[in-house]
């Protein structure tokens, strides 16, 4: 990992594996009904704190792909082997998250399949994903960006928590208690 990698455009940038990324959840919403990606993008019930605190993220996340394509993946075989497993863990996770989405009735709460393990396993995967380019990259200002990013749309998960609870009620408070936000943290 470096602390100030050098930046270029190029064709074996960490831009290249967000590509494959890009293509596949790009492919999932043109195929998903007008309905089903309304609703994966619904915001409607957040404060103005929650959409701050959100666009925030989103500039931090924005930084973090600015330095992603614009750094050359590394070389070190630990590195990059072990960023590569994290970034196709991610996609594995991220695909049978928006299958599971897709497959629920829009007047119940999303809790089959991958959702039984988190809350949130869309979010926590495009994490990893992006976790494992950072890996890859070997870019410690990305992976510091992709924290603050993070960090910061915590609490537009929180936004989407309540709004969830005032949609759905007893049963996403159950749900709630049973099943962590983050796969291993309540």
């Amino acid at each position: 990992m470096e602390l100030f990698p050098h930046l270029e455009i190029g064709w074996l940038n960490g831009w290249i594996l967000l590509i494959f990324e890009f293509l596949i959840q790009g492919s999932l919403l043109l195929v998903f009904p007008k309905d089903v990606v309304s609703r994966l993008f619904d915001r409607s019930g957040w404060d103005k704190k929650q959409r701050l605190f959100t666009i925030v993220g989103k500039v931090f996340s924005l930084v973090c792909l600015a330095l992603i394509v614009l750094t050359p993946l590394k070389v070190n075989p630990y590195l990059f082997i072990a960023g590569l497993v994290l970034y196709i863990f991610g996609i594995i996770g991220l695909v049978v998250a928006m299958l599971n989405f897709r497959n629920t009735p829009p007047d119940q709460p999303v809790t089959r399949g991958i959702y039984k393990k988190s809350r949130h396993p869309q979010i926590f995967s495009l994490f990893i994903i992006f976790l494992g380019v950072c890996m890859t990259i070997g870019s410690w200002p990305a992976l510091l960006a992709l924290l603050l990013s993070k960090l910061s749309q915590h609490f537009g998960i929180l936004a989407e928590e309540q709004v969830c609870l005032k949609r759905y009620g007893e049963s996403y408070r159950a749900y709630m208690e049973r099943v962590p936000r983050y796969f291993l943290f309540f």
